[in-house]
């Protein structure tokens, strides 16, 4: 932790309790005093804002006219900080308020309204109170419930959300949540698939040892979504707050951040539920000063101008992914456009592992096959009583037994008349 930082907390007197909600791995209460001091102990304690170069990229734009979607617990109506920002909701889990700004769940309730004061917070004047990273960005509130806290299960929360975020003309979509699994159920293909194709960024957060979470798992394992692991604020891999997996884009800070609660308390806490926010402020950014950039090509400006991690040992790290986020290189600097989404393509792998579902390969229609014809065939008898004269017994026997006994009586004629001739010769009459 820098000295910055530290007499930053030290002037807001910070509290220490730990509570176990289940998107956070540690929430610090954060006590601040009147400010005695010209800079304002809030805006001090956010070492993110000149460290990662967002403070620069302010230079540039704030992030206006760009539109996040907060899929989370719900952002609270109560805190100034969110002034001006939410400008559209809807719950998804059956037991929140339409608007999706009454926060959802016994224990992390709080968690969306942290989440959202670090990607577009709009702080309580203009240099004091918590401030986002895109603070002048739009945010959209949808309230998601985990476990028993909801109607619905979480699978077809999340598809409706991402469906609903998406025809309400969201950017960047925001999902500081995991499954702790790597599968996903084949609905979200659909749904994340819906948001790429209409040229939505998706960020979402890597998870956290801390909480369970060794490895990535989904909605980080789905390819074409940008994967937030944490740091330290020294920029080295979080051991509690932070996780590993070959799917992780770049790094962000996921330690001593503060966050905005529902009731309008100021926290410090950890995990990538915070990394990915402040991602996905930065995405805002660069969406807002390249608005003809699509999602692919600011995924790939994130990427490409993530600053080497000194603890990295490959591109891309298991640890680090591409690098610690730089905003504002990633808003100004010059960068080849790409093609295709460094993250990976869901339709294509859709195409491969969801077999059932694409589009069956036509097939090359068989050759034709010259057959000879065939003999003709033999002509068919009818089948005839043995009793009654044929072709064969007229031919070879009937005729020819006619012909010879008609031979033979004449033979007898002649014979018979031939004797009686010589008889009569013999019976001259004496002299």
């Amino acid at each position: 932790m820098t000295r910055r930082v530290l007499a930053a907390i030290a002037a807001a007197a910070v509290t220490l309790t730990l509570l176990g909600a289940a998107p956070a791995s540690a929430v610090v209460p954060l006590a601040v005093p009147p400010s005695t001091t010209e800079d304002d102990p809030v805006r001090a304690a956010e070492y993110w804002l000149d460290d990662y170069g967002i403070a620069k990229a302010w230079e540039t734009t704030r992030g206006k006219g760009v539109r996040i979607a907060v899929i989370d617990t719900g952002i609270s109506k109560g805190p100034a900080e969110f002034e001006g920002a939410v400008v559209g909701g809807t719950d998804v889990s059956g037991v929140g308020t339409p608007d999706g700004r009454t926060p959802v769940g016994a224990v992390d309730s709080n968690h969306g309204s942290w989440v959202a004061s670090l990607a577009a917070g709009r702080g309580t004047g203009p240099d004091a109170g918590m401030i986002g990273v895109a603070p002048e960005a739009d945010l959209l509130s949808v309230s998601v419930g985990f476990g028993s806290s909801a109607t619905k299960s979480f699978t077809e929360q999340i598809a409706e959300a991402i469906h609903w975020s998406v025809d309400n003309g969201a950017d960047v979509i925001n999902m500081s949540l995991t499954t702790n699994v790597p599968d996903w159920d084949e609905s979200w293909d659909e749904a994340f698939l819906y948001a790429m194709d209409r040229d939505v960024v998706i960020i979402v957060a890597a998870g956290n040892r801390g909480s369970g979470t060794t490895r990535v798992g989904a909605p980080a394992t789905i390819p074409g979504v940008l994967t937030v692991a944490g740091v330290d604020p020294g920029g080295k891999a979080s051991v509690e707050a932070s996780t590993q997996g070959i799917t992780l884009g770049v790094s962000a800070p996921s330690e001593d951040l503060v966050g905005v609660s529902a009731d309008g308390r100021l926290v410090l806490w950890n995990g990538t539920s915070g990394a990915a926010p402040i991602v996905a402020g930065i995405a805002a950014l660069v969406r807002a000063a390249h608005p003809d950039l699509d999602a692919e090509n600011v995924i790939n400006r994130i990427i490409a101008t993530a600053r080497p991690a000194a603890g990295a040992t490959a591109v891309p790290d298991p640890l680090y992914g591409y690098g610690l986020v730089d905003a504002a290189a990633a808003v100004i600097a010059s960068v080849p456009a790409v093609t295709e989404n460094p993250m990976g393509s869901l339709a294509e792998w859709i195409r491969v592992y969801r077999r059932a579902q694409s589009d069956p390969t036509p097939s090359r229609p068989a050759e034709a096959v010259v057959v000879a014809p065939l003999p003709p065939a033999d002509t068919l008898e009818r089948a005839a009583s043995p009793l009654l004269p044929s072709r064969d017994t007229v031919l070879y026997g009937t005729l020819p037994l006619s012909v010879g006994t008609v031979a033979a009586i004449l033979v007898a004629l002649g014979v018979t008349a031939a004797v009686r001739r010589i008889r009569l010769a013999s019976r001259a009459p004496s002299r």
